[in-house]
């Protein structure tokens, strides 16, 4: 499975010139964690960074600053990794886990954006394949436990 299958395709973008105050409105309005910050190239977007709810707190307000005049581009982290959207979920995971990071951008091969992808995504996803993998193994169990007749009935 390629993370482009599992990936959230609804981002929610700002530019570098997006005001903190328009992105911690645009974070609660949407109920997400984080924008992706894009600059458009001919005709394409692609990520140049991305602010978390946790940049506002930890980059301003508790160093005492006013959001007041400061923009997404003063906080945002632009050593942005991304994924190809080809790249299993597992390379996207190890390449998470390489960087430090909790989301990364899905690009497609030219660079544009086409989606999102969580820590909190993939570990749903991981516990979901294995709830199946769990009653594969006991829908066998109960398989073998029909097809098969007691030991004492074989003996004559």
């Amino acid at each position: 499975m390629t993370i482009g299958e599992v990936c959230t395709r609804k981002v929610i973008i700002a530019t570098r010139d997006t005001s903190i105050y328009e992105a911690a409105r645009l974070m609660r309005e949407h109920h997400v964690g984080d924008l992706v910050v894009t600059e458009e190239f001919g005709d394409r977007r692609s990520p140049v960074g991305i602010v978390t709810d946790r940049d506002i707190v930890v980059e301003i307000l508790a160093e005492g600053f006013s959001p007041e005049g400061l923009t997404v581009d003063e906080i945002m982290s632009d050593h942005l990794i991304t994924v190809k959207e080809h790249d299993s979920m597992f390379e996207a995971l190890r390449s998470m886990r390489a960087a430090g990071v909790r989301r990364a951008p899905i690009v497609d091969a030219g660079g544009a954006l086409i989606g999102i992808v969580s820590l909190d995504d993939l570990l749903e996803l991981i516990a979901e394949e294995l709830g199946d993998l769990a009653n594969l193994i006991r829908e066998e169990r109960r398989n073998e436990e029909v097809s098969r007749r007691p030991a004492t009935s074989l003996v004559h």
